[in-house]
């Protein structure tokens, strides 16, 4: 065997990201792996050994290219890390017949934390109090400013899927009143209420949280009208994808107080982050960082390496995308 564990016959699973270091092993002890993620000239290693790569590792992030897949004539199923699927090329994959999979459900819970962390450290306030405690000026100036109560407030959520619906539950334990928008109402939920309009449910609400899909079909949804709506006591929550609110009509509301606050993990342009952005106090933000505790991730790399083996043995996958 050359290095990597490959043959002259070449590689049969390609990865574009390490799953780490122990799921990664299980990978090389099952196939002929390439690990293009170490490569310096990844797409022409790729079309090196194009012929033979019938499995493709990559994550939410990463995604694969159009390109890509065009040079692999063998691929059977593609298997992300990671829920997004707006990087993954589904239209080209489905006419292809290459299957794809992503990591659902294992990481909804964690990713409902953070938004309940970004949400209570924004509406009270918890890093500028840090940073207020840390420099002294709770002894130079006195009492830290009022911030904002969590518990009985109106919780509306943009995106009721497996996500959404975690953070609903959380929500049930602060007392809170529940509203939803989504493409459609939600017949089999116990809790919250259906508004069919984005900008109403922004308005009631006194935080809006955003946990919907990315891609075109809801690029900057929440536009300027909706957070206009959320007005100067609302706040914003967002660990979805950042291309779903527009930063552009975000920071000049939150510069002059019409919109009071967001707790933000992701951004439009990563890991880009906009400087207006980072020296707003009332502005909380995280580096895409929802899911990324080391029981999740350790899940999800799991349950990548879980559907490879269900394709190799059954042609299936443990959790497609629809």
């Amino acid at each position: 065997m050359s290095e990597n564990g490959m043959t002259q016959a070449g590689a049969e699973l390609a990865q574009l990201v390490s799953l780490g270091a122990d799921y990664d092993a299980q990978l090389a002890a099952r196939w002929r792996v390439l690990p293009l993620f170490q490569e310096d000239a990844p797409e022409a290693r790729l079309k090196a050994l194009a012929p033979d790569v019938r499995l493709l590792v990559t994550s939410a992030r990463v995604g694969v290219t159009p390109d890509t897949l065009q040079v692999l004539p063998q691929l059977q199923a593609i298997c992300s890390w990671g829920v997004g699927c707006d990087a993954l090329p589904l239209q080209a994959a489905r006419d292809r017949r290459v299957a794809v999979s992503n990591t659902p459900d294992v990481l909804s819970e964690c990713v409902a934390d953070m938004a309940w962390g970004l949400l209570l450290a924004s509406a009270r306030q918890i890093p500028a109090g840090d940073r207020y405690a840390r420099s002294g000026g709770w002894v130079s100036q006195g009492k830290f400013p009022l911030t904002t109560q969590v518990w009985g407030k109106r919780l509306g959520i943009l995106g009721m899927g497996r996500i959404g619906q975690a953070i609903a539950r959380r929500g049930q334990g602060f007392g809170m009143a529940l509203r939803y928008h989504n493409r459609r109402p939600r017949t089999d939920l116990a809790v919250g209420d259906y508004e069919p309009s984005l900008i109403e449910l922004a308005r009631w609400a006194d935080f809006l949280v955003v946990a919907c899909p990315g891609g075109e079909q809801t690029r900057h949804l929440v536009d300027a009208p909706v957070l206009q709506a959320l007005g100067p006591k609302g706040l914003l929550i967002n660990i979805a994808r950042g291309s779903v609110v527009d930063e552009s009509a975000l920071i000049p509301l939150l510069q002059t107080g019409a919109l009071g606050g967001a707790g933000l993990d992701v951004f439009e342009r990563e890991p880009g982050v906009p400087a207006d952005l980072a020296v707003i106090d009332r502005v909380v933000l995280m580096p895409h960082a929802a899911s990324g505790t080391r029981e999740t991730a350790g899940k999800m790399s799991q349950l990548v390496v879980d559907n490879l083996i269900a394709w190799q043995d059954r042609q299936q996958l443990l959790t497609p995308v629809a």
